[in-house]
C-alpha cells in the first residue's frame, strides 16, 4: 500500500509538471494581451466591440464569475465534511489548470487572428464558464475519481465544451447567455456519463453512509455556499451580455427565480422527508437549480411573474429529483451520483433550455424594442425568423445532450 501511495503521489506530480509546461510553452508561443482598452488598435477581425469589451466595463464582472466559480462551484463540490480539506485542495487544482487550458483552447476559436491568441477580461469570463461546467463533473464522480483522474478530466472536457459551446453560439447562432446547455446541462451529464464509466459497486455502501452525514457541520458550508450563490449568481448569468440594458433583464429574472424555488423547498421538502424545516443542503440545492433553468431564458421576455412560476416548478423538480430519481439512475442505471448534479443541475438545465425556445417565439420588434438586436441578432437583422431561430434552440439541447454523453462515455473509457 505504501508503494502505491508513492506512485499515486508521483503520478500526481508528474501530470502536473506535464500539463504545466505545456501550458507555458502554449502560452509563449501563441498568447498575447488583447487591444481591447486602445479600440484605435483593435484589428477589425478580432470584433472588440461585441466580444472584447474594455476592460474596466469587464472586470467587475469576471470578478463575480470568479469568485462564484471558487467559492461557490468550488466549495460546493469539495463538500469539506464528507472529503475534508483534501478534496477542496483538488478543486482549487483543477480550477488551476482548467482555467489555463481554456483560455487556450477557447482562444483558438474565439480570439486567434494572425497566429496568435488576444486574451481580455471576456477571455477570462469564457474560460470561467468552462471551468464551471468542468466542476459540476467533478460533483458526479468526486470520491471516486483520483486526482489524476480529474485532471484527465479537465483536459479533455475543456475541449469538447468549447467545441459544443462554439457550435451552439457561434455557429448556429443559439441564444444561451446564462448559459444553461454549455454549462449546466453539458457539465452534468458528462460527468454522469464518466461516473456510469467509473461504476464501482463495492463503494455502494461506504457512500450511501457517507450521504446520510447531516451534522452540523454540512449545514455550515451549505449556508456560506448559498450566501455566495445570492450575492453574486446574477451576475454570472449577465456576464456576457454586451450593455447594461440587457443586463437588467437577466440580473431581475435572476434573483426573482432564487426567491420562488427557495419557497418551493420549504414546501416540499416537509413532505417529502418529514421534517419541519429543509435542510441548509437543500435550500442550496433550490438555489443551484434555480440559477440553471434562468441560463438561456434570463435575456429573454420571461416577465417577472414566469421567472417566479420557473423558480417554482424548478423548486418543485430538484427535491422530487434526490427522492425519486437518484435511487433509480444508481439501482437501474448504475450512475452513482456523488453530489447530485442531474438533480440541480441537469434537469434545471433542460427545463431552461425548454423555457427559452418557448420564449423565443415571443421575439419579435414589438416586443424586444432594441432588445432584439442583443439577444436574437439573426432575427433582428431579418436573415431568421422566429420559427426557425426557435427550432435552432430546441436542437441545441439533443446536440448539447449527445457532446457530453459521448465526451463522457470516451473520457471515462481513458
Amino acid at each position: 500500500m505504501p508503494e502505491h501511495t508513492a506512485a499515486s503521489r508521483l503520478r500526481l506530480s508528474g501530470l502536473c509538471f506535464l500539463l504545466q509546461v505545456l501550458n507555458i510553452l502554449l502560452f509563449a508561443v501563441f498568447v498575447r494581451y488583447s487591444p481591447e482598452s486602445s479600440p484605435g488598435q483593435c484589428p477589425l477581425q478580432l470584433n472588440c466591440s461585441q466580444r472584447n469589451q474594455d476592460s474596466g466595463f469587464q472586470q467587475p464582472r469576471f470578478q463575480d464569475v470568479h469568485i462564484q466559480v471558487l467559492l461557490s462551484f468550488g466549495l460546493l463540490v469539495a463538500f469539506l465534511s464528507r472529503y475534508g480539506p483534501g478534496s477542496a485542495a483538488i478543486s482549487i487544482l483543477i480550477i488551476a489548470f482548467a482555467i489555463q487550458w481554456a483560455v487556450l483552447i477557447q482562444g483558438f476559436f474565439y480570439f486567434f487572428l494572425n497566429g496568435k491568441i488576444y486574451v481580455g477580461a471576456q477571455s477570462m469570463v469564457s474560460a470561467d464558464y468552462c471551468t464551471a461546467a468542468v466542476l459540476i463533473s467533478i460533483g458526479a464522480v468526486l470520491g471516486r475519481a483520483n486526482p489524476v483522474q480529474m485532471l484527465l478530466l479537465a483536459l479533455l472536457e475543456v475541449t469538447l465544451c468549447t467545441l459544443n459551446e462554439y457550435i451552439l453560439l457561434s455557429l448556429m447562432g443559439v441564444s444561451d447567455s446564462g448559459r444553461s446547455l454549455t454549462v449546466h446541462t453539458f457539465g452534468a451529464y458528462f460527468g454522469l456519463m464518466v461516473s456510469w464509466v467509473l461504476y464501482q459497486p463495492h463503494k455502494d455502501k461506504r457512500k450511501r453512509e457517507e450521504r446520510q452525514d447531516t451534522g452540523h457541520q454540512t449545514d455550515v458550508f451549505a449556508v456560506v455556499g448559498t450566501i455566495y450563490l445570492w450575492i453574486f449568481w446574477p451576475s454570472f448569468t449577465s456576464a456576457t451580455t454586451v450593455h447594461d440594458n440587457a443586463k437588467n433583464w437577466a440580473v431581475l429574472n435572476t434573483y426573482f427565480t432564487l426567491g420562488a424555488s427557495t419557497v418551493a423547498t420549504f414546501i416540499l421538502s416537509p413532505v417529502l422527508y418529514e421534517e419541519s424545516t429543509p435542510r441548509m443542503v437543500q435550500i442550496q440545492d433550490a438555489t443551484l437549480a434555480g440559477m440553471a433553468v434562468m441560463g438561456m431564458p434570463g435575456e429573454m421576455l420571461v416577465t417577472p411573474f414566469g421567472a417566479l412560476i420557473a423558480g417554482f416548478l424548478v423548486g418543485l423538480i430538484s427535491p422530487l429529483g434526490f427522492r425519486f430519481f437518484t435511487p433509480v439512475l444508481h439501482s437501474r442505471l448504475k450512475i452513482q451520483d456523488t453530489c447530485g448534479v442531474h438533480n440541480i443541475h441537469g434537469l434545471p438545465g433542460i427545463l431552461g433550455a425548454l423555457l427559452g425556445t418557448l420564449l423565443t417565439l415571443l421575439a419579435t420588434a414589438d416586443t424586444y424594442g432594441d432588445r432584439l438586436e442583443l439577444v436574437f441578432p439573426l432575427v433582428a437583422q431579418g436573415s431568421r425568423t422566429v420559427t426557425d431561430q426557435a427550432l435552432i434552440q430546441l436542437g441545441a439541447l439533443p446536440l448539447t445532450l449527445l457532446f457530453a454523453t459521448l465526451g463522457g462515455c470516451l473520457t471515462g473509457e481513458l
